[in-house]
């Protein structure tokens, strides 16, 4: 994912699946290249890189 896609999807209040290694989140917050996420299935929280987003339906 890039970081104008990630502003898009934040300020559009659209109801976008992100995912992170196979692994639903939720966007906490994003600083320069890297996102604050949590789990959707845990309560655990991880900085990942932007890139390392994807939408789920970018592979339907």
């Amino acid at each position: 994912m890039n970081l104008q896609r990630l502003h898009s999807m934040l300020n559009n209040k659209e109801k976008v699946d992100v995912y992170y290694d196979e692994r639903p989140v939720w966007i906490q917050e994003v600083h320069d290249n890297i996102a604050k996420v949590s789990f959707i299935d845990s309560c655990e929280e991880k900085d990942v890189y932007i890139e390392d987003l994807y939408e789920n339906n970018l592979y339907n």
